[in-house]
């Protein structure tokens, strides 16, 4: 849970806190927060403290350039130009109307490079300024603008003057605006890739932190289920180390020992007084990629112990993250107790049932062994039929109640039995259009109780005649295998779902369309059927489909 509250602390901070801004987003925020016309006066800045230091290194060192009327025309021309950046209202003027300053600046810097003679050649340097800024605007043909001022900077002040340029003026009329049209085009590419880029770059941030935010709505959301769940959610690491607790599996005492083994006493296996062994834990067959669903638990003192329905899911490795496993703990005591209450209520019915009916029994057969009763006799055997069934209802109740049966096992042939309860269900199968076939290998002896496997195969053939209501076919196969001896009763009825196979076994449980079809039965068949195999040390199972029919397996152990 630390771990988790961490995450959330750092996605909260970074969003509170935006990223420290770099000098170059600084410069951008300061210099687009002007506005046109300071925007104007900052870029003519340059050229205007160039031509001051050019006045002051004229007057320290060319004084008598000062005096020439043609250089100080020219200085006016630069003080003019400042002037008319700050004056104009560009804010009002179309977007590309400031691109007269820089070309403007082009004719200055000539006419100042003329005026000034050999010696301010140099002054052909600061065309690179309005050549800059008018490349590095977003239109195309601003680049084209700067060619034109450098080439007009070479040649207006000439024709100004009266001369043409000749000899060593017309290398640089020639060469100057190729090198500055060089400059022009790189600056305006450099400026537009970086342009794009910096659209980039903002692009992503304004993703990542769209993402950042709902990262953090994600992250408050979960922290609201994990805290409102009343179900215990224990992520652990692929070594099965905590990664996540929530509140309700840190804060139930009964749970103190799991995420934290010596907090207290460690879970218990369903007889709650064993412990789980280190290797059966839930967290180390998560880790082990055991995925598992509703395993029964105990943990907690012997005084106040609770039941757990614990089930494990793993996930894989994501976005650098390694794969894990989240475990569920259920509170489950509530039902376990009132399953168990029930369990007793139909024993102690189940029970008081039986008193009775063996009295009637004995009592019916008292009243049949003696004369004078022929005229009822045949009522009294329908009683009679009627009170057996009802106590094997009974017996079979208690069977389930308390999941144990006892056994008298000896010597049997499991052919044999097999072939008794297909000969007696013979009637009821014909009855209902169906054709019941035998397959044993004989014989095939076990050390089995004879009337509980009886019993066993009653369960099984009575359940594929009542579930073949439209004829078909009944197979009863017995035969011995490597594991042991196989018995099975395979029906072309109305077979069942996956979900009802899952719920088979469980007591009292049929299926919706037996009771939509009225088929008789108190769901006590398999249970019971259960119970007596798992009794002899062997296992049963089934195979359905819907619409084809059903296979029920029991195996059952070598003698």
């Amino acid at each position: 849970m630390q771990e988790q509250q961490g995450v959330a602390d750092v996605a909260g901070q970074a969003r509170r806190a935006p990223m420290q801004p770099v000098v170059s987003d600084r410069l951008d925020s300061l210099f687009g927060g002007l506005s046109a016309r300071k925007r104007i006066a900052v870029c003519q800045l340059p050229v205007s403290a160039t031509v001051g230091l050019v006045v002051l290194a004229a007057a320290a060192f060319s004084p008598a350039t000062l005096a020439s009327n043609l250089f100080m025309s020219a200085l006016l021309f630069h003080v003019a130009i400042a002037a008319a950046c700050v004056a104009i209202p560009w804010g009002r003027l179309p977007a590309s109307a400031f691109a007269v300053i820089p070309l403007l600046d082009c004719l200055a810097i000539g006419f100042t490079r003329e005026a000034g003679g050999p010696a301010f050649s140099v002054l052909s340097v600061t065309l690179l300024f309005p050549v800059i800024w008018l490349s590095a605007q977003v239109r195309p043909y601003m680049p084209v603008l700067a060619i034109v001022g450098t080439v007009l900077s070479t040649v207006a002040p000439s024709f100004l003057q009266g001369s043409v340029p000749a000899g060593g003026s017309m290398i640089r009329v020639l060469i100057l605006p190729l090198v500055m049209a060089v400059v022009a085009v790189s600056a305006h590419v450099v400026a537009t890739t970086l342009r794009r880029h910096r659209a980039r770059i903002v692009q992503d941030e304004q993703d990542l932190a769209r993402t950042l935010d709902e990262s953090v709505r994600r992250q408050g959301l979960l922290d609201a289920v994990l805290k409102a769940v009343g179900v215990g959610v224990w992520v652990v690491d692929a070594r099965g180390r905590t990664v996540l607790a929530n509140k309700a599996m840190r804060t139930d005492p009964a749970l103190a020992g799991v995420v934290d083994p010596s907090g207290g006493q460690g879970l218990l296996m369903a007889d709650r007084c064993t412990p789980v062994p280190a290797g059966l834990l839930p967290a180390a067959r998560a880790a082990a990629g055991d995925a598992f669903a509703d395993e029964l638990y105990w943990a907690g003192p012997p005084e106040r112990q609770h039941a757990y329905s614990v089930s494990s899911h793993g996930f894989p490795p994501v976005g650098g993250q390694g794969a894990g496993a989240v475990i569920t703990f259920v509170d489950v005591t509530s039902l376990v107790s009132a399953l168990a209450a029930k369990d007793d209520f139909v024993a102690t019915v189940s029970h008081e049932l039986r008193t009775p009916l063996t009295s009637i029994l004995g009592y019916l057969e008292l009243v049949l062994d003696e004369p004078g009763h022929e005229d009822v006799r045949e009522e009294l055997n329908v009683v009679r039929r009627n009170a057996e069934h009802l106590l094997n209802l009974v017996n079979d109740l208690i069977a389930v109640a308390s999941e144990r049966v006892d056994l008298s096992l000896e010597e049997t042939d499991l052919a044999r039995l097999l072939a008794l309860e297909v000969d007696a269900a013979q009637p009821k199968a014909a009855g209902n259009g169906l054709q019941l076939v035998l397959e044993a290998e004989e014989p095939l002896p076990a050390r089995v109780d004879p009337e509980r496997i009886s019993q066993v195969f009653r369960n099984l053939l009575s359940n594929a005649i009542k579930y073949s209501p439209n004829g078909g076919t009944i197979t009863a196969r017995a035969l011995s295998t490597g594991s042991g001896m196989a018995c099975s009763i395979t029906d072309t009825g109305l077979g069942m779902t996956a979900e009802e196979q899952e719920q088979a076994f469980t007591k009292f449980f049929r299926s919706a369309r037996s009771r939509e079809t009225a088929i008789p039965g108190a769901g006590l068949g398999l249970p019971v059927s259960k119970t007596i195999v798992e009794g002899h040390g062997g296992s049963i199972s089934l195979d359905s489909e819907p619409g084809v029919g059903t296979t029920a397996t029991f195996i059952l152990p070598h003698a």
